[in-house]
């Protein structure tokens, strides 16, 4: 699933490729595209049509166009993708909406191919939608407060991973990122949090920050064509993973060989020498 970093740089294209401009049509090709737009797709259609973009927002995984007081709000799920691209190019079996513009330049498609993600238009939801008001601040947020998610994370009883990947948390961190940004920091994932001081905290989310930010600069991690920029291209970031997906292979920082062990119905990767389990999970 798309994390922080790849919504992020697609965020920033759309806020380059489609802001400023007015909606002319809007076509629902699936309905389980907008199956949580309760209004049904005549009233989706009516919000967005005539009405211009007039921002590109994010907040942990989920970003958003506002048009006048309300939002067009998208969560790309497992395979979702919104990509610019001339409006005479043929249509993908898997574009799921599509939006073209009354200048007549390049339209918008959200495209789905295992339909996980969804789109939805949030009333008043301009500056922050109503539906995503329970998530989070991320850590390139400015609204971010570290000595918030200290605490939150100090009275809780449960393993960093786990609390790295509650949105109510800090949003934004999903597998990848986060078995980056704790090998970086040699965490186990099961350390207990309510075990951490509070430089540890710090020294995490700064080590989030600087694997957000490589990763925003290499356009993200694709490791198959599902995940793409709004242009249709790829991130290399995943030719700088230190441990995600790496069983077997060498640690950079010691040489130990690489472990994956079952998570959460996922993995995480670990250096089962920089990264100890801690006995029975807490130290």
């Amino acid at each position: 699933m798309p994390e922080l970093p790849e919504v992020e740089v697609v965020r920033r294209g759309l806020d380059q490729l489609v802001v400023g401009r007015r909606i002319d049509s809007v076509e629902v090709l699936h309905p389980r595209a907008i199956r949580r737009h309760e209004a049904g797709a005549a009233d989706f259609i009516a919000r967005l049509t005539g009405r211009s973009i007039e921002g590109a927002r994010r907040r942990g995984k989920y970003l958003w166009l506002p048009v006048g007081e309300d939002a067009l709000l998208a969560h790309l799920g497992m395979s979702g993708q919104l990509t610019v691209g001339p409006a005479d190019a043929p249509l993908s079996p898997h574009v799921r909406v599509r939006m073209t513009f009354a200048d007549g330049g390049p339209d918008l498609r959200f495209t789905d191919q295992r339909t996980f993600g969804h789109v939805l238009v949030s009333p008043d939801g301009a500056g922050l939608p109503s539906v995503i008001a329970h998530i989070a601040p991320d850590p390139l947020e400015d609204a971010f407060d570290i000595g918030w998610l200290t605490a939150r994370l100090r009275a809780r009883r449960t393993g960093i991973k786990r609390a790295l990947l509650d949105q109510s948390l800090v949003s934004g961190v999903g597998n990848i990122y986060a078995d980056e940004a704790l090998w970086r920091v040699k965490l186990h994932y099961a350390r207990a949090t309510d075990r951490l001081r509070a430089g540890q905290v710090a020294g995490l989310m700064e080590a989030v920050g600087d694997v957000f930010a490589e990763a925003l600069k290499d356009g993200g991690t694709s490791f198959d064509s599902l995940y793409v920029n709004v242009n249709g291209e790829s991130g290399y970031f995943e030719r700088s993973l230190n441990v995600y997906g790496r069983e077997g292979e060498p640690c950079p920082r010691c040489g130990a060989l690489i472990r994956r062990d079952p998570f959460m119905n996922r993995s995480s990767y670990t250096c089962p020498v920089c990264q100890p389990r801690p006995r029975n999970g807490r130290w």
